[in-house]
């Protein structure tokens, strides 16, 4: 491993951390097109970007743990089918040529440049719920959802363990709209269950790909760390900035990386 490669780790790691911490997504969106752009082939990308995510993931969960903001019954009721589907994601990723897996991130990043913004709806909903809520009693309840909880949780947990295995992300994209949407959770409550559930989802990720040899132990340690580095920015500077320019910009970044991961998909060799 060069030098060039630990600084495009650290540098990688700490990007992921930033958009991590402000945005409450980043992780495998970032980690996975870094790694391909080092030379990784794209299951060991995947494999690495989830050994990341649980180093980061597991920090930050356990300081909600310590303040009292962790349910650990919510976070398993989602995680036990997350735990299952995570594996099955990971059988799929290491069935997948490479140059597959690379088109299929990549639409998964043509997707969620239009997802970064349903979620931002979905959150500032939720939100303004919540507000009436507070300033006004007299309102009537909120809407109730017609789905089962079981079954809430089983979609939810489900989809986000498969994301997790086959992409290398942590699946709080997914987790958060669906936990508002399905469950009608509070937005810290689902931001703060989701990141539980997400150590459950990375572990098991990334306990199949070891399994199977596809984790890089080292680089997957040096993009965690720099992770954890990137909230402690993310927590201090960036909410002082506009919500709506980091949000452009991290559109604009994701259709610039799912761009490069399509041109890696049609230039294996390069």
């Amino acid at each position: 491993m060069t030098s060039m490669d630990l600084f495009g780790l650290a540098a990688g790691g700490l990007l992921s951390g930033i958009l991590a911490g402000f945005l409450g997504i980043g992780g495998g969106t970032i980690l996975v097109p870094i790694l391909v752009a080092l030379g990784y082939i794209p299951v060991q990308a995947v494999a690495t970007s989830s050994w990341a995510i649980v180093i980061t993931s597991l920090s930050g969960s356990w300081q909600n743990w310590r303040m009292g903001y962790l349910d650990l019954s919510r976070v398993m009721f989602l995680g036990i089918p997350a735990l299952i589907t995570a594996q099955l994601g990971v059988l799929v990723a290491g069935a997948l040529p490479g140059k597959i897996l690379l088109i299929a991130f990549g639409i998964f990043l043509m997707v969620n440049v239009f997802l970064v913004e349903v979620r931002k709806q979905i959150v500032l909903r939720a939100k303004r719920l919540e507000g009436l809520e507070e300033g006004d009693r007299s309102l009537p309840e909120v809407e109730k959802s017609t789905w089962s909880p079981v079954t809430s949780r089983v979609i939810t947990g489900g989809l986000a363990g498969f994301m997790a295995g086959i992409f290398g992300i942590g699946g709080g994209v997914i987790m958060v709209p669906l936990q508002i949407l399905l469950l009608k959770e509070p937005i810290k409550l689902a931001i703060q269950t989701s990141l539980g559930v997400i150590v459950m989802t990375a572990l098991s990720s990334t306990a199949g790909h070891a399994i199977q040899g596809n984790v890089l132990w080292l680089p997957g340690l040096i993009l965690g760390l720099g992770g954890l580095l990137g909230v402690q920015v993310s927590t201090r500077i960036l909410p002082k900035l506009p919500e709506q320019v980091v949000s452009l910009l991290f559109r604009s970044m994701l259709f610039v990386l799912a761009l490069y991961i399509f041109w890696q998909a049609a230039n294996p060799q390069t």
